[in-house]
């Protein structure tokens, strides 16, 4: 079987994200950078969207087929995305989630129209089917994660901003399956804010074994082996 990846319409999604993201980001990202040098107060949630707003900020490629070849692996029945921009990464897990014939991917982020672009590039790519795009803040969200899904997170995916991971991870993780994976970008692009999140993945009495991989931005893969709350049927 040919990987949903390479099918045209999936591939033109991608590229099309892609293309966007190197023309805009490269105006963007420097302002935004400029504006995280000159910030000395901690970020809400609301500003963070409006500050990032205008960029496409979306993972690089390789990130996207990592996350592929995992959930394709570990065969996730429910995946949550912290992070859904223009759905980028979102595209890649719906396909495996595709190609893997089951599962569901949730994916959250605080910006309206970004999640209305990510809709209709899960749609546009042929596996609108397997996720459901949230429009709110990932904490808040997962506070009534139960009303959404009956099954426990089995892979949970941190790429909206690192200053938050921490927050979502101890909301997520009433809802972990033990034995799921927790895949954190930007730990090393953005090591201030990653830092206290980092502390508590790598100490094993908070219930996860983690290894940090250095791919130029830095990402975070832990497995939960604490008890979860919920069991699956």
């Amino acid at each position: 079987m040919t990987s949903s990846l390479f099918s045209a319409d999936t591939r033109a999604v991608l590229d099309a994200i892609a293309a966007e993201q190197d023309r805009v980001d490269a105006v963007e990202q420097p302002k935004l950078l400029d504006t995280i040098r000159r910030r000395t107060a901690p970020w809400t949630p609301t500003e963070l969207v409006a500050a990032c707003s205008s960029g496409y900020y979306a993972a690089p490629a390789a990130i996207g087929r990592m996350l592929y070849t995992g959930v394709r692996a570990v065969r996730p029945r429910t995946v949550f995305e912290f992070g859904t921009a223009y759905g980028f990464t979102a595209v890649h897990i719906a396909a495996a989630l595709k190609d893997n014939g089951a599962g569901k991917l949730y994916t959250v982020d605080l910006h309206e129209g970004k999640c209305a672009a990510a809709r209709d590039h899960l749609k546009e790519a042929g596996v609108d089917e397997y996720a459901e795009v949230i429009t709110g803040e990932a904490v808040e969200v997962l506070s009534v994660f139960p009303a959404l899904c009956a099954e426990p997170i089995d892979f949970l995916y941190l790429d909206g901003w690192a200053d938050f991971y921490l927050d979502v991870v101890r909301a997520a993780e009433p809802h972990l399956r033990s034995g799921a994976l927790v895949h954190a970008d930007d730990t090393e692009k953005f090591a201030a804010g990653a830092r206290p999140y980092l502390d508590h993945v790598r100490e094993p009495a908070n219930g996860y074994v983690s290894v940090g991989i250095t791919d130029g931005q830095g990402l975070e893969l832990s497995t939960f082996t604490g008890r979860s709350v919920r069991t699956s049927s």
